[in-house]
């Protein structure tokens, strides 16, 4: 009876094993951060528009100081604000005491490594929304 010597190739089997199932699983792993961390920047991104824009002295003064305070809140985890995507909304008059400010972003998120031109889907739609009343003892602009 003749044995025939086997002769593993652990190497090649790992390195196949990595790109067919590590990488993607990678991928996806950085995909759910990207997407997770998109949303925990627009929902910061938001409330803190909300209340700058409660804070400030008339409504042409609260949009900019909204505008620059979802700027500041999403650039703080690496993202940009398109100024299109925020939008501010008052209920019940901007800026009066007992009403209310509305603030909501709707923006795509770019998946990681995934190249524009490419056909189908390569962002995500994130969104968050916000209101927060104004103070009912504030002075009325």
């Amino acid at each position: 009876m003749h044995i025939q010597e086997e002769r593993g190739s652990a190497i090649l089997e790992f390195i196949v094993i990595a790109v067919a199932v590590l990488m993607p699983l990678v991928y996806i792993v950085m995909s759910i951060a990207t997407v997770h961390a998109a949303s925990m920047a627009s929902s910061q991104a938001v409330r803190e528009a909300s209340r700058a824009f409660t804070m400030a002295a008339n409504p042409n003064a609260a949009v900019i100081s909204a505008q620059q305070a979802a700027h500041i809140a999403l650039a703080n985890h690496g993202f940009a604000l398109d100024p299109r995507t925020l939008t501010v909304q008052c209920n019940g008059g901007c800026l009066n005491p007992g009403s209310s400010v509305s603030v909501a972003l709707d923006w795509q998120v770019p998946l990681p490594w995934l190249p524009q031109t490419l056909h189908g889907p390569t962002d995500v739609r994130v969104t968050a929304a916000h209101t927060l009343p104004v103070d009912a003892y504030r002075s009325s602009p």
